[in-house]
This record gives structure tokens, C-alpha cells and sequence, in this order.
């Protein structure tokens, strides 16, 4: 049976988020990978990588994978009850529920991560506290059908982890072999723990007012549901 894959799409995605899962997705033979959104005009990821959506929320297949990706525009997505809604459908049915990065939170603002171990980017995986979750740090975290991957390029080893879920493990390796995805970053400085002080500083310095953003509309959300 082929595999059918859902990614959220929407404007000011990261788009390396949505880009490196759809890649091993896509590798799988016979495998279908949908973008999805309200509507199929064309939008725009967050470093302007124009992306279509190919299904919608009305229109929306049967789907075994359903992964929602990070990025400044989920700031949105975390108020957007249509959003939310479809989200929850999803849950219900699919036999994945996952995430790259920030795309975690919108899984938390759906009221999905009660109990359950979750990560996010490095500068976001404290807030899913707010959400009843127990935030774990890694590059890929499950927990049951759960899957979350940390920050932006994890999502190509979560692509991989899910493929050897629904395939095996040759079927994974055999992607990252053609994918020939053996990183050899020139810097250790991919983490806070390795990253240099003033490299550190300096990024948080850079993502600081999309984090405010992001605290006050997750303030806001769990002081109404309190």
C-alpha cells in the first residue's frame, strides 16, 4: 500500500523545516507527499521560497503521516481555530502526528502534547511546558504515534526515522545513501552547548523579538484556558 504524507504549509514557513522531510518522504517508493493548506494559491516561506499547496483542508486525503513544520509564521497558526481544528482531525486519524522545530507548539495550542515528550528548536522547547508537555531535548523525541524533531535540519533525521518506522531500516538507509546525507558541518556550533559565547548571544539577540511574540500569544492562550 502506498504511503500517503501530509505537511502544513503555510506562509513564513522555515522552509528547510518542510523541505527536508518532503525530500525523504518523497524518496519513499510509491509514496505521495501533499502540501497542505486553506486554500492552494501560492505562498511564501519565511526566507521567500515561493511554495503551492496541492491539497486542502476540505479536500485533504486519508493521510498515514501528518507533520506540521516551524517558523515564524506559526506565531499565526497558534490563534488560527481552523488551523487548530484541522490539526485535531488529523490527530484523530492518522497513524503519525508530528513535527519539525516550532511546528511542536501548534501541536500544544491543539491541546496534543498533555503528558507526552516533545521537542522543539532549542529557543522554543521550554514553551511546551505552557502546554502540559515534558519537554526533552534531541534531534528526534517520540513518544507512542508522536514525533517531533528539533531544529530545522533535524527534520531530514526525523524523515529517516519515520521512513524506518513505516518501512525498515534498509528502506531508511537506502534514501540516505541516495540523499547522501553524511553532514560534516564546518562548525561545531549547531547547538548551545557548543557554540561559542558570543555566537550564542549574538542568535538569541537575533531571534529575540520573534520569541517575545511567540510568549505573549502563549501567555495569552493559556490564561484563557485556565
Amino acid at each position: 500500500m502506498a504511503l500517503h504524507f501530509g505537511i502544513l504549509a503555510f506562509p513564513a514557513v522555515q522552509q528547510l523545516d518542510l523541505t527536508g522531510p518532503y525530500e525523504v518522504f518523497a524518496s519513499a517508493p510509491g509514496a505521495r507527499v501533499d502540501l497542505i493548506w486553506k486554500d492552494r494559491a501560492p505562498l511564501t516561506a519565511s526566507t521567500g521560497l515561493a511554495l503551492t499547496p496541492t491539497a486542502t483542508f476540505d479536500d485533504c486525503p486519508p493521510l498515514d503521516v501528518f507533520c506540521i513544520p516551524g517558523g515564524g509564521g506559526i506565531n499565526a497558526l497558534l490563534e488560527d481555530a481552523q488551523v487548530l481544528d484541522f490539526v485535531r482531525a488529523q490527530a484523530r486519524h492518522v497513524r503519525y502526528l508530528t513535527s519539525v522545530c516550532t511546528g511542536s507548539l501548534v501541536l500544544g495550542a491543539a491541546g496534543l502534547l498533555h503528558g507526552r515528550k516533545a521537542t522543539s528548536h532549542w529557543n522554543a522547547v521550554d514553551l511546551l511546558l505552557r502546554f502540559g508537555a515534558v519537554p526533552t531535548p534531541g534531534r528526534v523525541v517520540r513518544d507512542g504515534n508522536l514525533i517531533t524533531a528539533g531544529g530545522v535540519t533535524s527534520g531530514i533525521d526525523f524523515g529517516l526515522t519515520v521512513i524506518a518506522e513505516l518501512l525498515g531500516d534498509d528502506a531508511a538507509q537506502t534514501i540516505q545513501l541516495s540523499l547522501e546525507y553524511a553532514p560534516q558541518p564546518p562548525f561545531d556550533a549547531g547547538t548551545p552547548d557548543t557554540a561559542p559565547a558570543a555566537i550564542l548571544a549574538a542568535t538569541r539577540a537575533r531571534l529575540a523579538p520573534s520569541r517575545a511574540a511567540r510568549e505573549a500569544i502563549i501567555a495569552r492562550l493559556t490564561e484563557e484556558r485556565a
